[in-house]
């Protein structure tokens, strides 16, 4: 990997999403090497991913290199990779460029879709984690449209502009709540030819209420912002299979779409290497002292979406999203030059900020530790928080600048097919009826 060697201990950081840049921050010039290793040369702010799908914002202004990030740290390093195994024995990572010692190392590789075993589901879905994946679901959902103006056949047009959305958290209703100001703002003007009030939005939950990891009150008025705007929602309805047309549940209730996003739930990006024992099947995780240090192993430390910390208040570990990530990695930041020093190192204790989800436009439900609210002031407070969030002052005035902008013209600038994807399994149109 061609790093130099160093008299200060080495860290390797796995990882640059929320908790990999918080920990990369706090470090430094703390008189370490540090060494952090991603598959992509950005940070990418994930909660606005749905909105570069639907054209609400371009990639570039949700993304922040890395590199840009630690320009002025001292002794350290940033290396383009994906980490194929830990060799724990020697105290090394094996990567595609490379192996690489190290004295610590930080798992951070975040988290990855789950698609609870159906690989039938995973082939014909859509998922979107990353940058690349929403700007595929950008490109389908435009290509759609494009090819339901070309057949002439009624089945097929309205299967293109079917939409299903499995999975009824924040991403779900975000992204249903988008698709649906699209239908109703702008679809109808770029495609006069279309009958776009046929377009459904059908958003799928498993159990019996969306938002279930919200307060009863946000999910109650999360549901009545996207009936009003709407989108279907089927409850108590779990998804068995996809074959890239058709999609069938347990129960009799069928449908048929060229188009199903898959925000039904995620799992740890596990990295082989680690004692068994140590992580969580079904859900990949690892588990984690109230240090973040993994279990059974003294200079392995996991943070973010991938660790488990097992607490009387959070038994299955704490909720994957980003604010966990982010303290964990600031305080790890902190840990790590106690342990250095041989001092004693601080537990980590969640302090839980509260959480929100915007359904459109001054449409928003925001739960915090002892209040509740919903409607345009907690639209307001989303954007500001999301705004407040992005890493780089041009990002925050890009997006800034764009959402004034969407608000102002109910309009979407970024209905771009930049990178074409087409679907294999589905074909709507032959040569004679182009």
């Amino acid at each position: 990997m061609n790093i130099p060697q160093s008299s200060n201990p080495r860290i390797v950081i796995i990882g640059g999403g929320f908790a990999g840049i918080s920990l990369a921050k706090k470090l430094k010039n703390k008189n370490f090497q540090v060494v952090l290793l991603d598959k992509h040369n950005y940070h990418t702010f994930q909660p606005l991913l749905y909105q570069v799908a639907t054209g609400g914002l371009e990639a570039g202004s949700i993304a922040y290199p890395i590199r840009k990030v630690i320009q002025e740290y001292n002794d350290f390093f940033f290396r383009l990779t994906s980490v194929k195994e830990i060799d724990t024995k020697n105290q090394k990572i094996i990567s595609e460029i490379g192996e690489l010692t190290y004295d610590y190392l930080v798992i951070a590789s975040g988290s990855k879709t789950n698609y609870f075993g159906n690989k039938e589901i995973e082939r014909n879905s859509m998922a979107m984690k990353t940058i690349p994946q929403s700007l595929n679901i950008r490109s389908l959902i435009l290509e759609n449209f494009e090819q339901a103006v070309l057949t002439k056949d009624l089945a097929d047009r309205n299967s293109l502009i079917n939409f299903v959305l499995v999975g009824g958290g924040p991403t779900g209703v975000e992204l249903a709540g988008a698709l649906a100001e699209m239908k109703r703002a702008i679809l109808q003007k770029d495609y006069p030819d279309l009958d776009i009030a046929k377009m459904q939005i059908n958003l799928i939950q498993s159990g019996d209420r969306i938002l279930n990891t919200m307060s009863e009150k946000s999910s109650v008025a999360a549901e009545k912002f996207l009936l009003d705007l709407g989108v279907t929602i089927w409850k108590n309805v779990r998804v068995t299979n996809y074959d890239g047309r058709t999609i069938t549940t347990n129960s009799d209730l069928t449908f048929e779409t060229a188009t199903v996003i898959w925000t039904a739930g995620v799992q740890g990006a596990k990295i082989a290497g680690l004692d068994a024992n140590c992580l969580i099947e079904k859900v990949d995780r690892i588990r984690v002292n109230q240090y973040n240090q993994v279990k059974g192993y003294n200079n392995i430390f996991a943070i973010g979406d991938i660790a488990s910390m097992e607490t009387d208040l959070y038994p299955q570990g704490h909720p994957m999203m980003a604010q966990p990530a982010l303290q964990q990695g600031d305080l790890l930041g902190e840990n790590l030059v106690k342990l250095r020093n041989n001092e004693q190192m601080t537990a980590f204790l969640y302090k839980d900020k509260g959480s929100m989800a915007t359904i459109g436009r001054n449409l928003a439900v925001v739960d915090l530790p002892n209040y509740h609210f919903n409607g345009i002031f907690a639209w307001f407070v989303w954007m500001f928080v999301h705004l407040f969030s992005l890493i780089g002052f041009k990002n925050k005035a890009v997006v800034f600048l764009n959402w004034v902008y969407n608000y102002i013209r109910f309009d979407r600038e970024g209905r771009l097919i930049i990178r074409p994807y087409k679907k294999k399994s589905f074909t709507t149109f032959t040569s004679d009826e182009v």
